[in-house]
């Protein structure tokens, strides 16, 4: 676990004098809290990537803190928490903003972990640790990304993002590693496909009335690239993207989210009072299965 705890040490009495002034931290805005339906109300599917929104609670110590086309998700616990993925430069002054209208400060996250390594959904990642001091726990891969600020040549849309600004990764993460709060284990599944790096998060996550739930944050996993990227001409890669769906496939998952909220239709099951059913991690893989297969049928096509 990569929670920070204070420690409180006395000081002799003779030291008193010296201490520095009392520091009273900067107020935190007033609460902004809002309801899964008045989220929904708010944005609109395929919405913009920057458009800011308050956040609104998932399930027990979840929340969602992204913007309306951009997911950003935080686990929250007593003595840190884990934000999933920042959204782009830009959206992560709001995802900033959302942390400190739910009542919590930049600096009780303690580790900051992504779904894929495109500047949509890791842009902001230097922004928020400078904010915040947060470890960064990366896929090997993703972690190359996030140093330099640019795509590896082996990702599918290398040469079509502008570069970023370059962060220091602490933790490299792999497939079925584990981060924690008191409240939450988020285990990660490698599901690369559609960046080499990403990953998709499994947590259980409970609350007094409502139950537990398993919330599952999967990954993207559609077959979008440059315009001269062949999937088909890249078996290796190809192999691993399948195995990737059919890993989604089999996840517990009472929870649906993904980093873009449009990929699960979260803005429609959002305006029902709930994100649990509407949309099964089995349903979700099935579609991704489908938009890759068209992909490699236009391929052999000629398109």
């Amino acid at each position: 676990m990569f929670a920070r705890a204070a420690a409180v040490v006395a000081l002799p009495a003779l030291l008193v004098s010296c201490a520095p002034p009392i520091q009273t931290p900067d107020p935190l805005p007033e609460p902004e809290q809002v309801t899964m339906a008045q989220w929904a109300n708010l944005c609109e599917p395929w919405d913009d990537w920057d458009k800011a929104a308050p956040p609104f609670k998932i399930h027990g110590s979840t929340y969602y803190v992204g913007t309306c086309g951009i997911a950003a998700i935080l686990v929250a616990g007593p003595t840190g928490h884990i934000l999933i993925d920042s959204g782009t430069r830009a959206g992560a002054e709001t995802v900033l903003a959302n942390v400190e209208k739910l009542g919590f400060r930049p600096n009780e996250i303690a580790t900051i972990v992504h779904s894929h390594e495109h500047f949509d959904h890791v842009g902001g990642f230097a922004l928020v640790k400078e904010a915040s001091g947060a470890h960064i726990a990366a896929s090997a891969a993703a972690a190359e990304v996030l140093r330099s600020g640019a795509l590896g040549s082996d990702d599918p849309q290398f040469g079509m993002h502008d570069p970023m600004t370059p962060v220091a990764v602490d933790v490299i993460v792999g497939d079925g590693d584990s981060v924690r709060t008191e409240t939450a284990t988020l285990i990660a599944t490698a599901t690369p496909g559609h960046s080499p790096g990403a990953i998709s998060w499994q947590w259980q996550d409970c609350e007094a009335e409502a139950g537990c739930k398993t919330i599952v944050y999967a990954d993207s996993l559609s077959p979008v690239s440059r315009s001269d990227y062949r999937f088909s001409d890249n078996p290796a890669y190809l192999a691993a993207y399948r195995r990737s769906i059919d890993r989604l496939r089999t996840l517990d998952c009472d929870i649906l989210i993904t980093p873009h909220p449009s990929h699960s239709n979260m803005i429609e099951r959002a305006a029902t009072g709930t994100l649990a059913g509407g949309m099964s991690c089995t349903a979700y893989a099935d579609a991704k299965a489908e938009a890759l297969d068209k992909r490699l049928a236009e391929e052999a096509a000629g398109g």
